[in-house]
């Protein structure tokens, strides 16, 4: 299944739709309460706040254009959890400054085929960011390379495919506009010479008033004909300059989507040196690898933090039988299966002492106490850290 997330302008009936504090006709009501939901604070909060800010970093008031609030559907699997979200907002913030305040899950929403009748669930998140830059008090300016980034966090931290690439897609989509752009162009171009040639064709002769004298002979009406002339004139150039008006319309665009194109092609390139300089330099390579580590690390505190929530939790703790090292197994396979994260990688993490350490403490104490040192040389000898 493949993932995508995209960032667009806050609406302001968001909160409505996002938290359901109303019915809406589009909705299951009785898968409603699969429904996940999760606010630091409110949009008209953020935005007051914002805009202090930037007042107070700028000197300047927000601009009214400005969009600092924005929001973003993405697609997830049936399965995917609001840990798995918060992972994907941390890594927005850490890699792109976005700052996800508010998280919904929902599982309500799809259609039933025609055919088969069968419900076809639309399983996405919203997620609504801050996007305002806290260096400058200014909303954030990211360029197209850093969207596809947003597509390659979503996948890797849903633990879903990424779709085929942005680039490569919009690339098409562009060029194929280009191609209709340039078709209308060339229909219009037609059109307009027809208007400009068509005074002097035959169809002139049709403005031509004539009369008979009382002797039979055809003469011109002089004053009908040039009034006639005057009324195709008039006719004719509204119809050119309305032709014209299009053409610079449809040149403008052509020009815009050719120097898409152009971006999108760079943009292209730049991935394509990417993955080729991950396989060769081994020290962007151990760059890349580190990151990834982290993000490991980050999943399994944030998965022993909601773990210690539950009461299930404490009746393990409590029993004889209990063991870190059974623990922490138990929760790094759910890992793995929840983020198609490999084995590979918790053997990585736990070749950092220091690291397993830390996790170890924190599965038995919580972040507010240290474990004691007997305790953590005990846990060292578990399968996890041999």
């Amino acid at each position: 299944m493949k993932t995508s997330i995209n960032f667009k302008v806050a609406k302001s009936d968001s909160e409505i739709h996002n938290f359901r504090k109303k019915s809406f006709d589009y909705i299951r009501k009785d898968l409603t309460p699969k429904n996940e939901y999760w606010m630091e604070q409110k949009i008209a909060d953020r935005l007051l706040k914002i805009e202090a800010f930037c007042k107070e970093k700028s000197g300047r008031k927000l601009q009214k254009n400005a969009m600092p609030v924005r929001e973003a559907v993405v697609v997830i699997k049936e399965n995917t959890s609001m840990q798995d979200l918060h992972n994907l907002s941390k890594r927005l913030e850490d890699e792109l400054k976005i700052r996800v305040f508010q998280i919904a899950i929902h599982k309500d929403e799809g259609h039933y085929d025609k055919d088969t009748k069968e419900w076809k669930p639309n399983y996405h998140a919203h997620l609504v960011a801050d996007w305002q830059d806290l260096e400058t008090g200014k909303t954030l300016k990211h360029q197209s390379f850093h969207y596809s980034k947003m597509q390659d966090l979503a996948s890797e931290c849903l633990g879903m495919e990424r779709g085929v690439s942005g680039s490569l897609t919009r690339l098409e989509a562009v060029e194929f506009k280009i191609k209709k752009r340039e078709e209308d162009l060339k229909i219009l171009e037609e059109r307009c010479n027809e208007m400009q040639q068509e005074i002097d064709s035959k169809k002139a002769e049709d403005l031509i008033v004539k009369e008979s004298d009382f002797l039979g002979f055809q003469k011109i009406k002089t004053d009908k004909t040039i009034e006639n002339y005057k009324k195709a004139i008039k006719s004719n150039n509204l119809q050119i300059l309305k032709n014209k008006t299009e053409l610079e319309s449809k040149e403008k665009q052509i020009a815009e989507l050719k120097t898409k194109i152009e971006s999108l092609k760079n943009e292209v390139f730049f991935f394509k040196n990417k993955n080729s300089t991950l396989l060769t330099n081994a020290t962007v390579f151990a760059v890349e690898k580190k990151k990834y580590l982290e993000s490991v690390v980050n999943i399994i505190q944030k998965t022993i933090n909601n773990e210690r929530l539950k009461v299930s939790f404490y009746e393990r703790l409590k029993s004889k039988d209990f063991k870190i090292s059974d623990e922490v197994a138990r929760i790094c396979e759910k890992i793995s299966k929840d983020n198609n994260i490999p084995f590979s990688a918790f053997e990585e993490v736990f070749r950092d002492s220091e690291k397993m350490a830390k996790i170890f403490t924190l599965l038995r104490f919580g972040e507010k106490r240290n474990s004691q040192p007997e305790e953590i040389n005990i846990e060292r000898k578990s399968k996890l850290g041999r």
